[in-house]
């Protein structure tokens, strides 16, 4: 098996936890009413607007400008508490990228993450400044599973097919670098993710004592 020259990680629910409903269950605790205000707001496609590369204060108060009523505060909650949906940091995977920076393994990013709201979480989560290359969709105007990100990322590395170890949580994105060749790995759990890359011999097992 070809051992990969670099690892890329994706960064939410794998470094770090993501999930809105940290938020919204508390400010809509009954389920029916919180699902229904998600289909009707629009905050997923507001999301990868901003993802995309939209201003991340600015377009989510004007999204929920256009709104009014009582879903405007509701939408901007979406900013005003980002902080608390993306959260807590998933310790065996920060451990893991540690471990394979001080083996002087490349390690990169390739996330869907606002500009700006990425700045932010460097703030929050500092392993997050610790990437060789951080590919992020917010800078780059593309976003997974579009194919011209990951081809920034291969000509930022200088690398290809599979030399490229690659980790997500969501089957489209993986489905998208397994096309162009990448090693893949669909994440589930820090330890699945660390028996993988022990099988690829991009670490040892007793180095993860």
């Amino acid at each position: 098996m070809h051992q990969p020259r670099a690892v890329v990680f994706d960064i939410g629910n794998v470094l770090v936890n993501w999930d809105p409903d940290r938020v919204y269950s508390q400010l809509l605790p009954d389920v029916a009413e919180r699902r229904a205000f998600f289909a009707r707001s629009g905050v997923d496609e507001m999301n990868l607007d901003v993802d995309r590369g939209a201003p991340f204060r600015e377009h989510i108060y004007a999204h929920a400008e256009r709104h009014g009523g009582a879903d405007a505060e509701l939408i901007r909650a979406w900013h005003d508490r980002w902080p608390e949906m993306f959260q807590p940091a998933i310790e065996g995977s920060v451990t893991l990228l540690r471990l394979l920076r001080r083996k002087g393994v490349p390690v990169h990013a390739l996330s869907n993450f606002g500009a700006e709201s990425f700045d932010l979480a460097c703030t929050l989560y500092p392993v997050l400044l610790e990437f060789d290359i951080p590919v992020i969709s917010g800078r780059e105007h593309a976003i997974k599973p579009d194919p011209r990100i990951y081809e920034i990322l291969e000509e930022r590395t200088g690398l290809s097919g599979a030399d490229i170890f690659f980790t997500d949580d969501r089957s489209d994105n993986i489905a998208a670098a397994r096309k162009r060749g990448w090693q893949i790995h669909r994440f589930r759990n820090p330890d699945a993710l660390a028996l993988q890359l022990v099988e690829l011999g991009i670490i040892a097992p007793h180095e993860l004592n």
